[in-house]
Protein backbone atom coordinates (compact mmCIF):
# COMPACT_ATOMS: atom_id res chain seq x y z
CA UNK A 1 0.00 0.00 0.00
CA UNK A 2 1.14 3.78 -0.64
CA UNK A 3 2.95 2.84 -3.63
CA UNK A 4 5.88 0.33 -1.94
CA UNK A 5 6.66 -1.86 -4.25
CA UNK A 6 5.62 0.48 -7.32
CA UNK A 7 7.51 2.88 -9.88
CA UNK A 8 7.84 3.92 -12.92
CA UNK A 9 11.07 2.83 -15.15
CA UNK A 10 12.68 4.59 -17.35
CA UNK A 11 15.79 2.38 -18.69
CA UNK A 12 16.26 -1.16 -18.30
CA UNK A 13 18.53 -0.54 -15.19
CA UNK A 14 15.71 0.90 -13.25
CA UNK A 15 12.98 -1.85 -14.20
CA UNK A 16 15.28 -4.94 -12.97
CA UNK A 17 15.41 -2.51 -9.52
CA UNK A 18 11.72 -1.66 -9.96
CA UNK A 19 10.66 -5.14 -10.10
CA UNK A 20 13.49 -6.63 -7.80
CA UNK A 21 11.87 -4.43 -5.12
CA UNK A 22 8.57 -5.81 -6.25
CA UNK A 23 8.63 -9.17 -6.08
CA UNK A 24 10.18 -8.50 -2.69
CA UNK A 25 6.90 -6.74 -1.70
CA UNK A 26 4.91 -9.02 -3.36
CA UNK A 27 2.74 -12.21 -0.99
CA UNK A 28 2.21 -13.82 -4.48
CA UNK A 29 5.71 -13.80 -5.93
CA UNK A 30 4.31 -11.53 -8.72
CA UNK A 31 4.46 -7.71 -9.95
CA UNK A 32 2.47 -6.25 -13.15
CA UNK A 33 4.08 -4.67 -15.89
CA UNK A 34 1.87 -1.65 -17.58
CA UNK A 35 2.66 0.81 -20.28
CA UNK A 36 3.69 4.14 -18.95
CA UNK A 37 1.34 7.27 -19.17
CA UNK A 38 4.53 9.27 -17.95
CA UNK A 39 4.13 12.75 -19.10
CA UNK A 40 0.14 12.86 -19.17
CA UNK A 41 -1.72 15.19 -17.32
CA UNK A 42 -2.90 13.97 -14.07
CA UNK A 43 -7.25 14.99 -13.34
CA UNK A 44 -9.26 14.15 -10.63
CA UNK A 45 -13.29 14.04 -10.24
CA UNK A 46 -14.52 14.33 -6.62
CA UNK A 47 -17.89 12.44 -7.08
CA UNK A 48 -21.21 11.83 -4.89
CA UNK A 49 -23.73 9.61 -5.84
CA UNK A 50 -27.01 8.62 -3.58
CA UNK A 51 -29.21 5.78 -3.54
CA UNK A 52 -31.64 6.77 -6.11
CA UNK A 53 -28.59 7.27 -8.65
CA UNK A 54 -28.39 11.09 -8.41
CA UNK A 55 -24.91 11.94 -9.21
CA UNK A 56 -22.78 15.16 -9.02
CA UNK A 57 -19.06 16.02 -9.22
CA UNK A 58 -17.86 18.11 -6.25
CA UNK A 59 -14.64 19.46 -7.78
CA UNK A 60 -12.22 18.51 -10.26
CA UNK A 61 -8.51 18.94 -9.55
CA UNK A 62 -5.15 19.01 -11.75
CA UNK A 63 -2.12 18.07 -10.68
CA UNK A 64 1.05 20.56 -11.20
CA UNK A 65 3.17 17.80 -12.00
CA UNK A 66 2.18 15.09 -14.48
CA UNK A 67 1.95 11.64 -13.99
CA UNK A 68 4.94 9.86 -12.60
CA UNK A 69 4.89 11.85 -9.00
CA UNK A 70 2.35 10.27 -6.65
CA UNK A 71 -0.53 12.82 -6.19
CA UNK A 72 0.19 13.34 -2.72
CA UNK A 73 3.52 14.51 -3.71
CA UNK A 74 1.75 16.72 -6.34
CA UNK A 75 1.19 20.22 -6.34
CA UNK A 76 -2.25 20.31 -6.91
CA UNK A 77 -5.28 23.27 -8.47
CA UNK A 78 -8.54 22.92 -8.61
CA UNK A 79 -10.37 23.85 -10.04
CA UNK A 80 -8.61 22.39 -13.49
CA UNK A 81 -6.48 25.25 -14.85
CA UNK A 82 -5.39 23.87 -18.59
CA UNK A 83 -8.40 21.78 -19.64
CA UNK A 84 -10.29 22.55 -22.70
CA UNK A 85 -14.55 22.53 -21.96
CA UNK A 86 -14.50 19.62 -23.87
CA UNK A 87 -11.78 17.75 -21.99
CA UNK A 88 -13.21 19.28 -18.90
CA UNK A 89 -16.78 17.60 -20.05
CA UNK A 90 -15.71 14.58 -21.09
CA UNK A 91 -13.76 13.14 -18.45
CA UNK A 92 -16.81 14.22 -16.24
CA UNK A 93 -18.59 12.32 -17.70
CA UNK A 94 -16.86 9.31 -17.82
CA UNK A 95 -16.81 9.76 -13.69
CA UNK A 96 -20.08 9.68 -13.25
CA UNK A 97 -20.48 6.92 -15.67
CA UNK A 98 -17.73 4.63 -13.07
CA UNK A 99 -19.46 5.65 -10.34
CA UNK A 100 -23.14 4.38 -11.55
CA UNK A 101 -21.48 1.17 -13.17
CA UNK A 102 -19.74 0.30 -9.29
CA UNK A 103 -23.23 1.23 -7.53
CA UNK A 104 -20.93 3.43 -4.79
CA UNK A 105 -23.59 5.43 -2.58
CA UNK A 106 -21.22 8.44 -1.16
CA UNK A 107 -18.28 9.99 -2.06
CA UNK A 108 -16.09 8.68 -5.25
CA UNK A 109 -12.70 10.00 -6.09
CA UNK A 110 -11.67 9.42 -9.77
CA UNK A 111 -7.99 9.69 -11.07
CA UNK A 112 -7.64 9.88 -14.75
CA UNK A 113 -4.11 10.20 -16.94
CA UNK A 114 -4.89 12.80 -20.32
CA UNK A 115 -2.57 12.50 -22.79
CA UNK A 116 -1.49 16.34 -23.52
CA UNK A 117 -0.94 15.28 -27.24
CA UNK A 118 -4.10 13.70 -28.24
CA UNK A 119 -7.58 12.90 -27.10
CA UNK A 120 -6.73 9.78 -25.63
CA UNK A 121 -7.28 9.69 -21.68
CA UNK A 122 -7.18 6.27 -18.92
CA UNK A 123 -8.50 5.96 -15.96
CA UNK A 124 -5.07 5.46 -13.02
CA UNK A 125 -7.70 4.34 -10.22
CA UNK A 126 -11.35 4.61 -8.34
CA UNK A 127 -11.54 4.91 -4.82
CA UNK A 128 -14.84 4.16 -3.70
CA UNK A 129 -14.57 5.88 0.19
CA UNK A 130 -12.84 9.84 1.11
CA UNK A 131 -9.51 10.00 0.30
CA UNK A 132 -6.87 12.67 0.72
CA UNK A 133 -7.87 14.12 -1.86
CA UNK A 134 -11.59 13.93 -0.65
CA UNK A 135 -10.25 16.57 2.47
CA UNK A 136 -9.00 18.70 -0.36
CA UNK A 137 -12.25 19.03 -2.47
CA UNK A 138 -14.13 19.71 0.86
CA UNK A 139 -11.83 22.43 1.93
CA UNK A 140 -11.32 23.91 -1.61
CA UNK A 141 -15.15 23.77 -2.14
CA UNK A 142 -16.66 24.23 1.61
CA UNK A 143 -18.73 21.25 0.61
CA UNK A 144 -18.44 18.41 3.89
CA UNK A 145 -18.24 15.40 1.30
CA UNK A 146 -17.84 13.07 4.68
CA UNK A 147 -20.99 14.39 6.38
CA UNK A 148 -22.88 14.15 3.11
CA UNK A 149 -21.70 10.64 2.35
CA UNK A 150 -22.38 9.77 6.10
CA UNK A 151 -26.28 10.78 5.76
CA UNK A 152 -26.08 9.21 2.12
CA UNK A 153 -24.75 5.73 3.94
CA UNK A 154 -28.10 5.95 6.54
CA UNK A 155 -30.63 6.34 3.21
CA UNK A 156 -31.19 9.95 2.44
CA UNK A 157 -30.91 11.54 -1.15
CA UNK A 158 -28.57 14.48 -2.41
CA UNK A 159 -31.80 16.46 -2.45
CA UNK A 160 -33.12 15.96 0.85
CA UNK A 161 -29.77 17.13 2.42
CA UNK A 162 -29.37 20.76 2.47
CA UNK A 163 -26.73 22.83 1.63
CA UNK A 164 -24.65 23.18 4.97
CA UNK A 165 -23.17 26.19 3.59
CA UNK A 166 -25.80 27.76 1.94
CA UNK A 167 -28.57 26.71 3.94
CA UNK A 168 -30.81 26.97 1.13
CA UNK A 169 -29.97 24.78 -1.22
CA UNK A 170 -29.52 21.30 -1.41
CA UNK A 171 -26.43 19.43 -1.52
CA UNK A 172 -27.50 18.24 -5.28
CA UNK A 173 -26.38 21.64 -6.48
CA UNK A 174 -22.50 21.21 -7.86
CA UNK A 175 -20.38 23.61 -6.46
CA UNK A 176 -18.98 26.54 -8.30
CA UNK A 177 -15.46 27.80 -7.22
CA UNK A 178 -14.51 32.18 -8.42
CA UNK A 179 -11.46 31.76 -6.99
CA UNK A 180 -8.59 29.25 -7.33
CA UNK A 181 -7.46 26.48 -4.77
CA UNK A 182 -3.68 25.30 -4.59
CA UNK A 183 -2.23 22.89 -2.39
CA UNK A 184 1.60 21.86 -2.03
CA UNK A 185 2.81 18.90 -0.01
CA UNK A 186 4.89 18.89 2.99
CA UNK A 187 8.17 16.92 3.00
CA UNK A 188 10.22 15.72 6.04
CA UNK A 189 13.67 16.43 3.92
CA UNK A 190 14.33 19.20 6.64
CA UNK A 191 14.65 16.47 8.89
CA UNK A 192 15.80 13.97 6.92
CA UNK A 193 19.06 15.85 5.02
CA UNK A 194 20.37 11.90 3.45
CA UNK A 195 17.13 10.40 2.52
CA UNK A 196 16.36 10.24 -1.57
CA UNK A 197 14.95 13.59 -2.03
CA UNK A 198 13.40 12.44 -6.01
CA UNK A 199 9.70 11.62 -5.95
CA UNK A 200 8.17 9.36 -7.43
CA UNK A 201 5.56 7.11 -7.06
CA UNK A 202 5.35 6.32 -3.71
CA UNK A 203 4.42 9.29 -1.44
CA UNK A 204 6.76 10.77 0.69
CA UNK A 205 4.98 13.71 1.90
CA UNK A 206 4.01 14.04 6.05
CA UNK A 207 1.22 16.48 5.46
CA UNK A 208 -0.18 19.55 2.97
CA UNK A 209 -0.69 23.38 3.17
CA UNK A 210 -3.80 24.48 1.00
CA UNK A 211 -4.35 28.30 -0.29
CA UNK A 212 -7.05 30.47 -1.75
CA UNK A 213 -6.37 33.00 -3.84
CA UNK A 214 -8.48 34.89 -6.93
CA UNK A 215 -5.35 33.58 -9.54
CA UNK A 216 -2.92 30.66 -9.44
CA UNK A 217 -0.03 33.06 -8.43
CA UNK A 218 -1.37 34.42 -5.64
CA UNK A 219 -2.73 31.21 -4.55
CA UNK A 220 0.70 29.40 -4.79
CA UNK A 221 2.64 32.19 -3.03
CA UNK A 222 -0.08 31.82 -0.34
CA UNK A 223 0.61 28.22 -0.48
CA UNK A 224 4.81 28.38 -0.21
CA UNK A 225 4.48 31.02 2.53
CA UNK A 226 2.38 28.51 4.64
CA UNK A 227 4.79 25.75 4.33
CA UNK A 228 7.07 27.26 6.86
CA UNK A 229 10.33 26.45 5.03
CA UNK A 230 11.99 29.05 5.56
CA UNK A 231 11.35 31.14 2.24
CA UNK A 232 8.24 33.34 1.27
CA UNK A 233 8.35 33.09 -2.71
CA UNK A 234 9.78 31.05 -5.11
CA UNK A 235 13.48 31.40 -4.10
CA UNK A 236 16.26 29.23 -2.26
CA UNK A 237 19.43 30.29 -1.98
CA UNK A 238 21.18 27.16 -2.89
CA UNK A 239 20.50 27.19 -6.55
CA UNK A 240 21.82 30.69 -6.89
CA UNK A 241 25.48 28.85 -7.52
CA UNK A 242 24.05 26.35 -9.49
CA UNK A 243 25.25 26.51 -13.37
CA UNK A 244 22.23 25.89 -15.85
CA UNK A 245 23.16 22.84 -17.06
CA UNK A 246 22.69 21.26 -12.99
CA UNK A 247 19.26 23.15 -12.70
CA UNK A 248 17.85 21.27 -16.14
CA UNK A 249 19.19 17.88 -14.85
CA UNK A 250 17.79 18.79 -11.62
CA UNK A 251 14.40 19.92 -13.35
CA UNK A 252 14.16 16.55 -14.90
CA UNK A 253 15.23 14.22 -11.82
CA UNK A 254 12.27 16.12 -9.72
CA UNK A 255 12.37 16.13 -6.38
CA UNK A 256 10.88 18.15 -3.50
CA UNK A 257 12.59 21.42 -4.90
CA UNK A 258 11.53 21.19 -8.41
CA UNK A 259 9.39 24.53 -8.23
CA UNK A 260 12.19 26.61 -7.21
CA UNK A 261 14.07 25.04 -9.55
CA UNK A 262 11.70 26.34 -12.48
CA UNK A 263 11.61 29.65 -11.17
CA UNK A 264 15.03 30.14 -11.03
CA UNK A 265 15.47 28.48 -14.46
CA UNK A 266 12.99 30.99 -15.71
CA UNK A 267 15.29 33.86 -14.21
CA UNK A 268 18.07 32.77 -16.16
CA UNK A 269 16.00 33.12 -19.13
CA UNK A 270 15.33 29.47 -20.22
CA UNK A 271 12.13 30.05 -22.29
CA UNK A 272 9.00 28.27 -20.65
CA UNK A 273 8.49 25.90 -23.56
CA UNK A 274 11.67 24.01 -23.31
CA UNK A 275 10.79 24.25 -19.22
CA UNK A 276 7.97 22.06 -20.13
CA UNK A 277 9.56 20.31 -22.47
CA UNK A 278 11.71 18.81 -20.41
CA UNK A 279 9.27 18.39 -17.69
CA UNK A 280 5.85 17.76 -18.67
CA UNK A 281 4.50 20.42 -16.74
CA UNK A 282 2.12 22.27 -18.78
CA UNK A 283 3.12 26.21 -20.28
CA UNK A 284 0.23 27.77 -18.28
CA UNK A 285 1.74 26.63 -15.17
CA UNK A 286 5.23 27.95 -16.27
CA UNK A 287 4.06 31.16 -17.69
CA UNK A 288 2.46 31.93 -14.25
CA UNK A 289 5.85 31.70 -12.66
CA UNK A 290 7.59 33.50 -15.23
CA UNK A 291 4.68 36.61 -14.27
CA UNK A 292 6.37 36.14 -10.77
CA UNK A 293 9.95 36.42 -12.18
CA UNK A 294 8.95 39.34 -13.89
CA UNK A 295 6.88 41.26 -10.67
CA UNK A 296 9.81 40.46 -8.58
CA UNK A 297 12.30 41.45 -11.02
CA UNK A 298 10.65 44.97 -11.57
CA UNK A 299 10.54 45.50 -8.09
CA UNK A 300 14.47 44.85 -7.32
CA UNK A 301 15.16 47.39 -10.28
CA UNK A 302 12.96 50.03 -10.00
CA UNK A 303 12.16 50.05 -6.32
CA UNK A 304 8.20 50.29 -4.26
CA UNK A 305 5.24 52.59 -5.88
CA UNK A 306 1.95 52.24 -5.39
CA UNK A 307 1.21 50.68 -8.59
CA UNK A 308 3.81 48.28 -8.42
CA UNK A 309 3.06 47.35 -4.78
CA UNK A 310 -0.56 46.81 -5.67
CA UNK A 311 0.18 44.61 -8.53
CA UNK A 312 3.20 42.30 -6.52
CA UNK A 313 0.25 41.96 -3.65
CA UNK A 314 -2.20 40.73 -6.41
CA UNK A 315 0.35 38.17 -6.89
CA UNK A 316 0.82 36.81 -3.81
CA UNK A 317 4.25 38.38 -2.97
CA UNK A 318 4.84 38.76 0.76
CA UNK A 319 6.02 42.10 2.36
CA UNK A 320 8.83 40.24 3.73
CA UNK A 321 9.61 39.36 -0.18
CA UNK A 322 8.68 43.08 -0.73
CA UNK A 323 11.46 44.11 1.62
CA UNK A 324 14.46 41.39 0.50
CA UNK A 325 13.81 42.65 -3.29
CA UNK A 326 13.90 46.30 -2.66
CA UNK A 327 16.49 46.76 0.76
CA UNK A 328 13.30 47.62 2.79
CA UNK A 329 12.45 46.90 6.19
CA UNK A 330 9.15 44.30 6.41
CA UNK A 331 7.51 47.16 9.06
CA UNK A 332 8.79 50.02 5.77
CA UNK A 333 6.66 48.05 3.50
CA UNK A 334 3.90 47.54 5.67
CA UNK A 335 4.10 50.76 6.47
CA UNK A 336 3.79 52.08 2.86
CA UNK A 337 0.93 50.01 2.45
CA UNK A 338 -1.21 50.97 4.57
CA UNK A 339 0.04 54.68 3.58
CA UNK A 340 -1.06 53.78 0.17
CA UNK A 341 -4.14 51.75 0.78
CA UNK A 342 -3.04 48.43 -0.36
CA UNK A 343 -5.11 46.34 1.64
CA UNK A 344 -6.27 42.84 1.34
CA UNK A 345 -10.15 42.54 1.46
CA UNK A 346 -11.54 38.76 2.50
CA UNK A 347 -13.71 36.96 0.21
CA UNK A 348 -16.51 34.15 1.13
CA UNK A 349 -16.14 30.69 0.16
CA UNK A 350 -19.31 29.17 -0.47
CA UNK A 351 -20.12 26.98 -2.81
CA UNK A 352 -22.53 28.69 -5.19
CA UNK A 353 -20.24 32.11 -6.60
CA UNK A 354 -22.01 34.53 -4.60
CA UNK A 355 -25.40 33.64 -6.61
CA UNK A 356 -27.34 32.26 -3.51
CA UNK A 357 -27.03 34.41 0.24
CA UNK A 358 -24.71 32.06 2.16
CA UNK A 359 -24.39 32.33 5.80
CA UNK A 360 -20.74 30.36 5.56
CA UNK A 361 -17.92 31.56 8.51
CA UNK A 362 -15.12 30.45 6.16
CA UNK A 363 -12.98 32.92 4.60
CA UNK A 364 -9.72 34.53 2.32
CA UNK A 365 -7.72 37.41 1.77
CA UNK A 366 -7.39 38.86 -1.74
CA UNK A 367 -6.45 42.19 -3.31
CA UNK A 368 -9.19 43.28 -4.20
CA UNK A 369 -11.79 45.47 -4.22
CA UNK A 370 -15.01 44.35 -2.65
CA UNK A 371 -14.92 43.02 1.16
CA UNK A 372 -16.98 40.65 1.82
CA UNK A 373 -16.81 40.24 5.57
CA UNK A 374 -18.60 41.93 8.36
CA UNK A 375 -16.83 41.23 11.75
CA UNK A 376 -19.16 41.02 14.74
CA UNK A 377 -19.76 43.31 17.77
CA UNK A 378 -19.49 40.58 19.87
CA UNK A 379 -15.86 39.66 22.01
CA UNK A 380 -13.84 37.47 20.19
CA UNK A 381 -10.22 35.86 20.61
CA UNK A 382 -8.31 34.38 17.51
CA UNK A 383 -7.01 30.95 17.97
CA UNK A 384 -3.89 30.01 16.11
CA UNK A 385 -3.94 26.68 14.44
CA UNK A 386 -0.58 24.74 13.53
CA UNK A 387 -0.06 24.21 9.84
CA UNK A 388 1.19 21.62 7.82
CA UNK A 389 1.39 17.92 9.60
CA UNK A 390 5.82 17.13 9.60
CA UNK A 391 8.33 15.56 11.96
CA UNK A 392 7.71 17.30 15.30
CA UNK A 393 4.30 18.81 15.15
CA UNK A 394 1.45 16.30 14.43
CA UNK A 395 -2.59 16.06 14.72
CA UNK A 396 -2.27 16.68 18.60
CA UNK A 397 -1.89 20.09 18.40
CA UNK A 398 -5.24 20.19 15.98
CA UNK A 399 -7.09 18.35 18.55
CA UNK A 400 -5.39 20.82 20.96
CA UNK A 401 -6.62 23.87 18.85
CA UNK A 402 -10.47 22.57 18.23
CA UNK A 403 -11.08 22.09 22.05
CA UNK A 404 -9.35 25.73 22.80
CA UNK A 405 -12.19 26.59 20.15
CA UNK A 406 -14.60 24.91 21.38
CA UNK A 407 -13.59 26.28 25.02
CA UNK A 408 -14.26 29.66 23.74
CA UNK A 409 -17.36 29.20 22.45
CA UNK A 410 -18.96 27.48 25.60
CA UNK A 411 -17.47 30.79 27.53
CA UNK A 412 -19.82 32.50 25.33
CA UNK A 413 -16.58 34.28 23.35
CA UNK A 414 -16.57 34.34 19.44
CA UNK A 415 -13.87 31.53 18.16
CA UNK A 416 -12.11 32.77 15.13
CA UNK A 417 -8.99 30.09 13.69
CA UNK A 418 -6.71 30.55 11.60
CA UNK A 419 -5.16 27.92 9.53
CA UNK A 420 -3.95 26.56 6.39
CA UNK A 421 -4.27 22.30 6.62
CA UNK A 422 -6.81 21.13 4.48
CA UNK A 423 -7.08 17.51 6.10
CA UNK A 424 -7.93 18.98 9.58
CA UNK A 425 -10.60 19.41 11.75
CA UNK A 426 -9.71 23.01 13.14
CA UNK A 427 -10.09 24.14 8.94
CA UNK A 428 -14.02 22.78 8.75
CA UNK A 429 -15.48 25.53 8.30
CA UNK A 430 -18.47 25.04 11.38
CA UNK A 431 -15.34 24.06 13.93
CA UNK A 432 -15.44 27.90 14.71
CA UNK A 433 -17.37 31.12 14.65
CA UNK A 434 -15.29 31.59 11.63
CA UNK A 435 -12.20 30.17 9.60
CA UNK A 436 -10.00 32.26 7.80
CA UNK A 437 -7.66 29.93 5.41
CA UNK A 438 -4.46 31.83 5.80
CA UNK A 439 -0.78 31.23 5.81
CA UNK A 440 0.66 31.25 9.69
CA UNK A 441 2.79 33.82 9.43
CA UNK A 442 2.98 37.77 10.93
CA UNK A 443 1.67 39.72 8.06
CA UNK A 444 -1.20 37.70 7.07
CA UNK A 445 -2.31 36.72 10.90
CA UNK A 446 -1.83 40.48 11.48
CA UNK A 447 -4.11 41.34 8.67
CA UNK A 448 -6.66 39.12 10.12
CA UNK A 449 -6.41 40.55 13.17
CA UNK A 450 -6.73 44.06 11.75
CA UNK A 451 -9.38 42.71 10.65
CA UNK A 452 -11.32 41.26 13.28
CA UNK A 453 -9.90 43.49 16.28
CA UNK A 454 -10.20 40.52 19.11
CA UNK A 455 -9.68 40.56 22.73
CA UNK A 456 -6.20 38.53 22.18
CA UNK A 457 -4.76 35.66 20.62
CA UNK A 458 -4.41 32.19 21.93
CA UNK A 459 -0.94 30.95 20.40
CA UNK A 460 -0.09 27.62 22.77
CA UNK A 461 -2.09 25.33 21.19
CA UNK A 462 -0.78 25.77 18.20
CA UNK A 463 2.73 23.98 18.26
CA UNK A 464 5.67 25.39 16.88
CA UNK A 465 4.10 27.52 14.44
CA UNK A 466 1.73 29.73 16.75
CA UNK A 467 4.61 29.96 19.25
CA UNK A 468 6.82 31.35 16.36
CA UNK A 469 4.14 34.28 15.96
CA UNK A 470 3.92 35.00 19.76
CA UNK A 471 7.02 37.52 19.68
CA UNK A 472 6.62 39.60 16.49
CA UNK A 473 2.68 39.95 17.41
CA UNK A 474 3.05 40.94 20.65
CA UNK A 475 5.46 43.98 19.57
CA UNK A 476 3.08 44.69 17.25
CA UNK A 477 0.89 45.28 20.04
CA UNK A 478 -1.55 42.85 19.88
CA UNK A 479 -2.13 41.13 23.36
CA UNK A 480 -1.11 37.45 23.77
CA UNK A 481 -3.35 35.49 26.12
CA UNK A 482 -2.40 32.64 28.47
CA UNK A 483 1.43 32.59 29.06
CA UNK A 484 2.93 35.78 28.54
CA UNK A 485 5.35 36.32 25.77
CA UNK A 486 8.39 37.37 28.06
CA UNK A 487 7.58 33.45 29.51
CA UNK A 488 7.02 31.82 26.42
CA UNK A 489 10.54 33.47 25.41
CA UNK A 490 12.37 32.11 28.76
CA UNK A 491 10.66 28.94 28.55
CA UNK A 492 11.84 28.45 24.71
CA UNK A 493 15.52 29.92 24.84
CA UNK A 494 17.80 27.42 26.76
CA UNK A 495 20.53 30.08 27.41
CA UNK A 496 17.81 32.17 28.97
Amino acid sequence: LGGTGGGMARDAAELEEICRRGLRASPVGQVLLERSVAGWKEIEYEVMRDGRDNCITVCNMENFDPVGIHTGDSIVVAPSQTLTDKEYHRLRTAALKIIRALGVEGGCNVQFALDPASDRYVVIEVNPRVSRSSALASKATGYPIAKVAAKIAVGLNLDEIRNPVTGTTSALFEPALDYVVVKIPRWPFDKFAHAQRALGTQMKATGEVMAIGRSFEEALLKAVRSLEIGTYGLWLPEFARASDEQILSALEQGDDRRLFLLAEAVRRGIAPAELSRRTGIDRFFLEKIRKVVEIEEGLRRQGVSPEALRRAKRAGVADVQVATLTGLEEEDVRARRREWGVLPVYKMVDTCAAEFEAGTPYFYSTYDEEDEVTPSDRPKVVVLGAGPIRIGQGIEFDYSSVHCVWALREAGLEAVIVNNNPETVSTDFNTADRLYFEPLVFEDVMNVIEKERPLGVIAQFGGQTAINLVGPLARAGVTILGTSPEDVDRAEDRER
